[in-house]
């Protein structure tokens, strides 16, 4: 009897840790490096190929649902024999999590999807029918072989289950989740909080900004309150509702940690909102709630080493959620504005050279051929400050900004060209691509050398035919030890201008560089990708 009644804690423990996702993420959280930003849908793309750790998955879940009374009989008399409690009013100035979770979580749902996926056949070696190890490979299944796995060069099937959370924003059946919970389901299952399940259909998704619109066929359902992030402060608690690990409308709390953070080129419309909150596989497509019971965001990322929580989750604010359903149930798909520019960071060497008050801005690198911005007037150089009114500080907010407009919109865009302020209009374009790409800007100069450091080259006539351009010198090597090498600048790239002004003779180049004080921006091509890249010199 001793050792059972010892061993009773370690079980609520292990039942508690479990249902906390702690168990089997301790070892992900020591390898940090390797911490990337995921979807946090439940295995939507899992195939049940992997048969074997899905079982062990659902193990864990079976276990960690069952009731905590189970692990012995002297816990359920003990919580019986204890007093009721008291209800605590929260402190002044703090939100009632209770009265949040209430009012708004039968309007929250959990999305079971399933599906299947073509696979592509895998190649089958080489090898002469003739050949003595022929017989071998196809004797053994090679894949793609005869007799093999997919040995008809046509490919297969895998199916696909997952989960995710989502929201009733109307009465009649809408509701909102995230794009990625439901790519590729053949079949979506809605659950309410009152266990009632109705199937689910798409009426469409918009990959780029992770958004989908769900109707199911009910009356009278639950909704929740749709709020704005325009007056949200980072500091503000925050509320979650959804279903981490299957665990149906669980609630986390937390505060917003930043706001408009830009996750990368791939993802450059959305200007995330950055939450501490405990958001965890399962959680995707969930409400985020502030201190007034109003949806704020749609929980969409977590930046994660080990595939659970760890102090990072993105939402998408309602804003833009709000915009896509609009078009999806007006015309069934969504528009974006596009403006046909390559952006890139301003840093400080930039600001230096540029004559810039402060790093701030987005660097135009690129200007799409006969697209908005050229149209407009725009042009390698130059920085937008402002952008229909609003500040530009990173060159993030460009992109979510000229998402948020439409195409055929006429937008006033502040630029800083040649040491002072202009303001060009522009039509904005219909996007069917990112609206403005941010470029990867080359290697941070910290160097303090006097001079570049390159060995240059005019341009011959076939090379610019190829390169699609009159201007430029060819950087045929790059000092050992240089600022240009420092700052990231390679041999073989084009080198096109010299803080905003384009260069075609070595004499050019030096001028350009004589006159500058602390840091000079060149202008290079490589590849197809045109790139500023910042060279401290002083």
């Amino acid at each position: 009897m001793t050792q059972v009644e010892k061993m009773i804690p370690v079980k609520k423990l292990v039942w508690a840790l479990a249902a906390a996702g702690v168990l089997g993420a301790a070892g992900g959280a020591l390898a940090m490096r390797n911490a990337k930003l995921m979807p946090v849908a439940d295995g939507s793309t899992q195939a049940t190929a992997d048969a074997a750790a899905t079982s062990g998955g659902d193990t864990q879940v079976a276990a960690a649902t069952t009731p905590l009374t189970s692990t012995g009989g002297a816990t359920a008399t003990a919580n019986a024999a204890a007093p009721a409690a008291t209800f605590t009013p929260p402190p002044s100035g703090m939100p009632d999590f209770a009265q949040i979770a209430a009012a708004q979580g039968p309007a929250v749902v959990n999305i079971s999807v399933s599906g299947t996926v073509k696979t592509r056949a895998a190649r089958a070696p080489q090898i002469d029918p003739d050949d003595p190890f022929y017989e071998f490979f196809r004797r053994f299944g090679v894949p793609g072989m005869p007799g093999g796995p997919n040995g008809g060069g046509e490919g297969g099937s895998r199916e696909i289950r997952g989960q995710g959370s989502g929201f009733i924003v109307s009465a009649d059946g809408v509701i909102l989740t995230n794009a990625h919970v439901v790519q590729d389901a053949q079949e979506v299952v809605v659950k309410l909080t009152d266990r009632r399940e109705y199937r689910a259909k798409v009426l469409g998704s918009d990959k780029s900004t992770d958004v989908a619109v769900l109707k199911i066929e009910a009356k009278n359902l639950p909704t929740v309150r749709l709020g704005a992030t325009k007056d949200l402060r980072v500091g503000e608690w925050v509320l979650a509702i959804g279903s981490p690990f299957g665990f149906e409308n669980s609630v986390s709390a937390g505060v917003i940690s930043a706001k408009g953070r830009s996750l990368g080129p791939d993802e450059s419309r959305v200007p995330f909102l950055q939450t501490d909150v405990a958001i965890n596989p399962g959680n995707s497509g969930g409400p985020l709630f502030n201190a007034r019971g109003e949806v704020v965001g749609i929980n969409s990322q977590i930046y994660s080493a080990s595939g659970g929580y760890q102090g990072l989750s993105f939402a998408i604010p309602v804003e833009v959620a709000t915009k896509v359903r609009q078009q999806i149930e007006k015309g069934g798909k969504v528009q974006h504005a596009k403006l046909g520019v390559m952006v890139q960071e301003v840093n400080q060497g930039f600001a230096d050279s540029f004559k810039l008050d402060r790093p701030e801005g987005a660097l135009v690198a690129n200007v799409e051929d006969n697209g908005p911005a050229a149209k407009a007037g725009l042009r390698s150089g130059d920085v937008i400050l402002g952008f229909k009114g609003q500040r530009i500080v990173s060159s993030g907010d460009l992109p979510a900004l000229v998402d948020q407009s439409l195409p055929g919109d006429k937008v006033d865009i502040d630029v800083w060209r040649s040491g002072k302020r202009e303001t060009v209009t522009a039509t904005l374009g219909d996007a069917n691509e990112k609206g403005a790409k941010l470029a990867k800007g080359g290697g941070e100069a910290d160097a303090d050398h006097a001079k570049l450091g390159l060995t240059l080259r005019p341009l011959q006539s076939e090379e610019r035919r190829q390169l699609g351009t009159r201007d430029g010198l060819l950087i045929q090597e790059v000092g050992d030890g240089s600022a240009a090498a420092r700052a990231g600048v390679r041999p073989g790239d084009v080198l096109l201008a010299v803080n905003g002004t384009p260069v075609q003779s070595l004499d050019q180049v030096r001028s350009a560089v004589k006159g500058a004080e602390k840091s000079v921006a060149l202008l290079v091509q490589r590849g197809g990708d045109k790139i500023f890249v910042p060279v401290r010199i002083g």
